[in-house]
């Protein structure tokens, strides 16, 4: 059975941005893989972790975590496709929501993009429910590479 660690950035950087490929297809500006460890990293909140495979340690999975203080967010969970179906999303969110507990955390949100609906259903499985609320973003370009 594959195992959650946190992320060791020498270790897993490779794995990451390999499975981030897989999982969302390729990305581009504020979603750039390399960009999204590299800003997680800079924060030092130990809120990055990863699923290894018990066998060749490659990375199967991952979850970020954020937490400001007010409520905290799951980000970039994903489980390589070969991997499904064993338990490794749950296990890797329950992870990710003890440590924001730990933290002082009273809630947890996360965002489904468009075109991935169907997973609204694994969500409800752990609890998480719609909210009616209105997404809204906007990227400050100035801090977005070209590219």
């Amino acid at each position: 059975m594959p195992h959650i660690s946190s992320y060791l950035h020498a270790a897993h950087e490779a794995g990451v941005i390999a499975l981030w490929n897989t999982v969302f297809g390729p990305q581009t500006g504020h979603n750039a893989p390399a960009l999204s460890i590299a800003k997680k990293r800079a924060l030092g909140d130990g809120l990055f972790f990863v699923c290894l495979d018990d066998g060749d340690g490659a990375v199967v999975g991952t979850t970020l975590a954020g937490y400001d203080g007010h409520r905290g967010w799951l980000y970039s969970v994903a489980v390589h496709p070969a991997h499904r179906g064993q338990g490794l999303g749950a296990a890797l969110i329950r992870h990710a929501e003890q440590a924001l507990a730990a933290l002082g955390c009273m809630k947890v949100n996360l965002q489904i993009v468009e075109g991935n609906a169907a997973v609204a259903g694994f969500y409800a499985t752990l609890g998480y429910r719609v909210e009616p609320r209105i997404s809204m973003g906007k990227r400050l370009e100035q801090n977005i590479p070209l590219g």
